[in-house]
C-alpha cells in the first residue's frame, strides 16, 4: 500500500472515529456554526494538499527519504545501525523538531501572522487540525525534508511519522471530554485534547504553551507546559483577542487579509 494511501485511510477513519466520539462526549458547547466551521476548515486541508502537491509534489517527505538514501546521504545512511533503532530515532527526532518549529511559529511576528490562521478558530474541534495557511504547511514540508535528509531517515519511519502526526493533531483537537483520571495518566506522555486546547486559549501566557503535538516531555522538559486553563475548560475563550467581528470563517479572509491584521501578543 502507497504511502498517500496509508495516510489518507488513517486520516479519514479518524475524523470518522473522533467526530462520533466528540458528538457523544463532547467538553464544550459549541459556540459558532459547526457546518460553517467545518466547510471553512476541510475546504483549507483541500487546498493545502492541492498545493503541497503541485509545488513540492517531487519533495514529498517519503520521496525524499528515498532520495537521501540512494545517495547515502544523512547519518543513518552513512553509518550503520540497526534499521529499527534507526526509525525510532529518527521518529523521536521529527517529534522535538516539531515542537520547536511550532514555538518559533509563534516568536516570529512573519511566521506567527501565517500561524494564527490556526488560532483563528474561535471554536476547538478535530477540525482545527485542519486549518493552517497554505504557506505554513509548504514551509513545514521543506523543514521537515531538511531534517530527513540530515538524519537519513528510512523510508518507513517517515511514513510512521506522517500518520502519527496526522492522527495525533486530529486527537489533540477533538472536542472529546476524557475521563479526568485517563487524562492525567495520558498526558504523561502524550498530549491530550486538554492539554492542548490549553494552547488556544486567548490569554498570552496560555496561547504561547503547550507546543508539542504528540510526545508531552517537550513542554515538560522546556518549560513551556501549562497544565490548566485559569478558566477551566468549558468557560475558557478560544481563538484571538483581536477577532471581534472579524470574518474569520471566511476561507478569503483567511488567506489574505488575515494576514494583515495588527500583531497583538
Amino acid at each position: 500500500m502507497e504511502e498517500s494511501t496509508i495516510r489518507l485511510t488513517v486520516f479519514l477513519s479518524l475524523i470518522f472515529i473522533l467526530g462520533i466520539a466528540q458528538k457523544l462526549f463532547p467538553r464544550r458547547k459549541p459556540t459558532q456554526s459547526q457546518p460553517k466551521r467545518w466547510l471553512t476548515n476541510f475546504s483549507l486541508v483541500i487546498l493545502d494538499s492541492l498545493i503541497v502537491r503541485l509545488t513540492l509534489g517531487l519533495l514529498l517527505p517519503v520521496i525524499v527519504a528515498n532520495w537521501a538514501q540512494e545517495q547515502s546521504i544523512g547519518l543513518f545512511n552513512m553509518v550503520s545501525a540497526p534499521y529499527a533503532l534507526a526509525a525510532v530515532i529518527s521518529v523521536f527526532c521529527l517529534d522535538a523538531l516539531i515542537y520547536w518549529q511550532h514555538r518559533i511559529f509563534h516568536r516570529i511576528p512573519v511566521l506567527w501572522r501565517l500561524h494564527r490562521v490556526h488560532h483563528y478558530d474561535a471554536d476547538y474541534d478535530l477540525s482545527t487540525a485542519l486549518r493552517f495557511h497554505p504557506i505554513e504547511i509548504l514551509l513545514s514540508v521543506m523543514v521537515k525534508n531538511t531534517a530527513i535528509i540530515l538524519l537519513g531517515a528510512p523510508a518507513a519511519a517517515v511514513i510512521l511519522f506522517e500518520v502519527i502526526l496526522n492522527g495525533m493533531a486530529l486527537f489533540n483537537h477533538a472536542n472529546l471530554a476524557l475521563p479526568e483520571k485517563a487524562d492525567r495518566i495520558l498526558r504523561r506522555f502524550i498530549v491530550t485534547p486538554d492539554m492542548h486546547r490549553v494552547h488556544h486559549s486567548i490569554y498570552s501566557n496560555e496561547m504561547h504553551s503547550n507546543f508539542g503535538f504528540n510526545l508531552s516531555i517537550w513542554d515538560r522538559l522546556f518549560s513551556s507546559y501549562v497544565p490548566q486553563p485559569k478558566d477551566g475548560h468549558k468557560k475558557m475563550r478560544i481563538g484571538q483577542p483581536d477577532a471581534g467581528k472579524l470574518p474569520t470563517n471566511s476561507l478569503v479572509w483567511l488567506l489574505g487579509s488575515a494576514l494583515k491584521q495588527p500583531l497583538k501578543k
